[in-house]
């Protein structure tokens, strides 16, 4: 089983890779650095179905078939799949799989579903439960923005501190058969809530969160940022990367060389008028299958950490007045030769 570096991190016993990755993005996702990267752009937010929630169901569903095709594998091949999103119920990754026969778990992790997924994946392989498991996610402006915010028609101004909810679905295979990617760890993280209410600065709410698990996970494994090529959290945005630098110095750590946000590297935050950043769960899923693994597959990056953020909230918790609980998750990557 796997092995246990402390409280937080872990390493797995067998090896564990990505056999394949896909993802699909939308038309201002396409229009940022990373748009040429993208397996497939949809240039209509409905994505020629009826709904918006159809139109992200069909995001998770297109990222999903380029995964497979990458691994040469066929979805009934599949023995877990471990999926979520960011509307009520996972909805959309719960209709992404009720016509197939493979076994599902929906999970809920806010923005950090991608991380989480992936590695509830791989402990099915750890385990020897499965041989070959599958994790996604995904984001949709359209369906995001009502459910949490405000309807769409409103066009209320936002501050600064707001994050763009991106349009996107990222998702992986995972095997234990040998690709030049390897899933060689990870950790869970505890929840932080540090009182910040605010539902248009997510970057200030998760931000400890992402901290403390950076730091936890470094002590742990009796590692330092520059044994890495790259530390890369999921959606905290210009404010939340801002104050995980300073918290980081703070504590004796400098993370200014290598450490970098999904929701600074998806948008041109000044060109495209994208106040702090991208958010959403496809955000760092779709940074993660375009930009970190690739460049890990070609040899570029041989040691990377990943970390997904998310926002433990919902509507009603807001309007009651609660503050924002906040979770990360990590996953460790090695490149390796095949």
């Amino acid at each position: 089983m796997a092995e246990k570096y402390g409280r937080y991190a872990f390493r797995f016993e067998k090896k564990i890779y990505i056999a394949g990755y896909g993802n699909v993005a939308g038309k201002k996702e396409s229009q940022g650095p990373l748009g040429n990267l993208f397996d497939q752009i949809e240039q209509d937010l409905y994505c020629g179905k009826k709904t918006l929630e159809q139109a992200e169901v069909h995001l998770q569903q297109t990222a999903l078939e380029n995964a497979l095709r990458r691994a040469d594998t066929k979805r009934e091949e599949l023995e877990l799949v471990g999926a979520g999103d960011l509307l009520n119920q996972c909805i959309s990754s719960a209709y992404s799989f009720r016509d197939s026969n493979v076994p599902y778990i929906g999970l809920y992790g806010a923005c950090s579903t991608m991380a989480l997924s992936t590695l509830i994946s791989a402990m099915s392989i750890e385990a020897g439960i499965t041989a070959k498991a599958a994790a996604f996610t995904s984001s949709h402006f359209g369906t995001a923005e009502r459910q949490y915010r405000f309807p769409l028609e409103y066009g209320g101004q936002r501050p600064p501190s707001a994050q763009h909810t991106v349009t996107a679905s990222g998702a992986v295979i995972l095997s234990k058969q040998k690709s030049p990617i390897r899933l060689y760890g990870g950790a869970f993280g505890a929840i932080q809530d540090m009182g910040v209410t605010d539902v248009n600065n997510m970057g200030g709410a998760m931000a400890p969160a992402a901290l403390k698990l950076i730091l936890d996970y470094l002590q742990e494994t009796d590692t330092k940022p520059s044994d890495y090529d790259l530390i890369l959290t999921g959606d905290l945005g210009y404010i939340g990367w801002e104050i995980v630098i300073e918290l980081a110095e703070k504590s004796g750590v400098d993370l200014r060389k290598n450490y970098q946000d999904c929701g600074l590297l998806i948008y041109d935050r000044q060109k495209q008028d994208m106040h702090a950043g991208g958010s959403g769960c496809g955000c760092s899923a779709a940074v993660l299958t375009a930009y970190v693994l690739p460049r890990i597959a070609s040899g570029m990056l041989k040691n990377v950490l990943f970390l997904s953020t998310g926002a433990l909230m919902s509507p009603l918790s807001v309007m009651q007045g609660e503050s924002i609980p906040a979770i990360a998750h990590l996953i460790h990557l090695k490149g390796e030769t095949v």
